[in-house]
């Protein structure tokens, strides 16, 4: 039988697959090599209702979501401690899932010593304040807080930290993970004096419709949605984890109280990030315009 298929046509149909194969082949590429480790510095300013003068310009490096034993080995690491080095700010905090999966395993534990040796860097030079995620929990928490104890990163278990300068006061507070129901905050918000002007570090931003309901913080910062790690045009992230369907990535005004939701810098599987990088969000503290 003669096919009615011309040579034309036939190369055509060549062509177009093979412009198809590069195009997929492109993408891959960019969303499980490129983009990922394409690490953005995100400055925001933050307009505060209430700050101390003496915190008036403040610089605040805020990062989550390491996850290091999973696409997060020692060299990305070395290169994000590099990146927020280079920022000079005056603080670090680290919101939450420093380590990846359900279970501690023995390649965890080699990742937990590359975790140490190269945040100690960046512990002997800043103060690095933090609290865990789900993943922290769900792996082994008690491994985790020992993971972060010999780095020198100090951990805000439902607790805070005061900072001074000039005789005035910034607290930093922190929650345990909400997913796992850890959080304890009106035991701490009991503790916290009674006009603190203070930050909240907790690891799901959606917890913000509860932390902002009676005004004792004035900024959450959180992370654990990864902005999505895909990012569709016009469409927005097509999966997002329960907590972090709501006020997925960037600054949010939630009432009177500021909410920054970071992207993460480091990712779960798939390890593909598209239309989403990783980021170092430097905030700057003010106050109201």
């Amino acid at each position: 039988m003669k096919s009615n298929i011309s040579r034309r046509d036939f190369f055509n149909v060549i062509k177009y697959f093979g412009v198809a194969t590069l195009t997929t082949a492109a993408v891959s590429y960019y969303a499980g090599e490129f983009e990922p480790a394409w690490l953005e510095v995100t400055n925001v300013e933050v307009p505060l209702v209430r700050l101390p003068e003496a915190f008036r310009g403040f610089r605040v490096a805020h990062i989550s979501d390491i996850h290091i034993g999973g696409w997060m080995n020692r060299s990305r690491l070395a290169h994000v401690v590099d990146v927020v080095d280079q920022q000079k700010p005056d603080l670090v905090v680290i919101t939450g899932d420093f380590v990846i999966g359900h279970s501690w395993s023995g390649a965890l534990d080699d990742a937990a010593e590359d975790f140490v040796e190269v945040m100690s860097s960046l512990t002997s030079t800043y103060p690095v304040l933090a609290v865990l995620g789900n993943h922290d929990h769900w792996t082994d928490s008690v491994r985790t807080r020992a993971m972060l104890a010999r780095a020198g990163v100090q951990e805000l278990r439902n607790d805070f930290h005061r900072l001074e300068r000039n005789g005035e006061y910034l607290y930093i507070a922190g929650l345990d993970d909400v997913t796992e129901g850890k959080q304890e905050r009106e035991a701490l918000e009991s503790r916290l004096p009674a006009k603190a002007d203070a930050i909240l570090l907790v690891h799901e931003p959606d917890y913000v419709e509860r932390s902002s309901r009676n005004g004792r913080f004035l900024l959450q910062l959180s992370g654990h949605s990864h902005g999505g790690q895909v990012v569709l045009p016009f469409v927005g992230p097509p999966v997002l984890p329960r907590w972090g369907r709501k006020y997925p990535s960037g600054l949010y005004q939630v009432g009177s109280m500021w909410l920054y939701t970071s992207r993460g810098v480091g990712m779960t599987s798939p390890f593909v990030r598209f239309n989403c990088r990783p980021e170092v969000a430097v905030l700057t503290l003010n106050g109201p315009e």
